[in-house]
This record gives structure tokens, sequence and C-alpha cells, in this order.
């Protein structure tokens, strides 16, 4: 149905195209397809505006207008909007991470805690020991640490980082 939606649109071989949630509902098969052919209407010059909730389609696209509660808050390429993140992030595996993501919420320093499959990306301010007391905080807590990392921030990562800056939270 998708698909064919935008058989239709491309029939007229615009030079503007405005795609929303253009693989929303779609198998994963078909939305690679998709990017492929949204990639091929590009290079061809055809310009391509798409709205996307998945962070991983948006690492496709040249640039990105980074919105929240119908703000803008961030306009620049992917790349840079992932090095724009000023505050260290760490991944930490432990041995029960929903606790410990409730246990480092209460870290003075801790600024954002966020679960990834059975891993927690956790962003800290640059105050000395903060890493320490995250430490401390889980020991106390009879969590086990297995490992704590620095990581490049995702996209995902990014968007955070920039709907915390603007001063608010994104919409649940």
């Amino acid at each position: 149905k998708q698909r064919l939606a935008l058989a239709r649109t491309l029939v007229h071989k615009p030079e503007m195209l405005f795609l929303d949630e253009p693989t929303s509902g779609v198998d994963p098969l078909s939305r690679r397809r998709f990017w492929d052919l949204i990639d091929t209407l590009t290079r061809s010059g055809t310009t391509v505006f798409v709205s996307t909730h998945y962070m991983e389609e948006a690492e496709n696209c040249d640039r990105l207008a980074l919105m929240n509660r119908g703000k803008l808050i961030a306009l620049d390429t992917p790349a840079e909007l992932r090095a724009g993140m000023r505050d260290p992030l760490l991944e930490l595996r432990t041995s029960d991470a929903p606790r410990a993501v409730e246990a480092l919420r209460e870290v003075p320093g801790v600024l954002e805690t966020a679960l990834f499959g059975r891993s927690i990306h956790v962003a800290v301010s640059d105050e000395a020991g903060v890493q320490d007391t995250m430490v401390a905080r889980l020991a106390e807590r009879g969590i086990e640490l297995y490992a704590i990392d620095n990581v490049v921030p995702s996209l995902e990562d990014a968007f955070v980082a920039q709907v915390r800056a603007a001063g608010g939270a994104p919409v649940e």
C-alpha cells in the first residue's frame, strides 16, 4: 500500500517530495527497499523531506531537523548532532538493569539514563567523582557492575541531549 502510494507520486517526477512516516507499519525488507528508492531519488536530484520517529532511518538523511513538542530544537547533519553532545555518555552492564536505572537516577551528576537491551546508557556531567558515586550507589543496592565503558552517542542519544538542553522532556 505504501509502495503503491509512493509509485503514484513518482509518476510526475517531482523536484521535491514530502514523505510522512513512509515506513510506518512496513516490514523490514520493504523498509530497506523504501530507503534504497529514497537514496536513488536524492542522487537523481529530487529533494526528499521525510518525517520519521525511527532514529536509525534518520541516519540515512543528509540533514535533520529535530523537533520536540512541535518546536525545532536542532538542525544539522546526523554526524554533527552526535558530535555536538557535550556530556560524556557511558554504557553500563549490570546484574539488574531496571533496578540499576532507578539507583543511578538518584546520583548527582547523572543527567539521563536509558535502557538499551540489557545495557544502560548514562549521560553524566563532567563533575569529578560522578563515576565513583555511581559505582558506590550500585554496590549499596547490591547490584553487580559487570562493565562500564565510554560510548559513541547514537542519534537517539543526541536527540535526548538536545531535548534536555532545550529545557524539556521528550513526549512519551
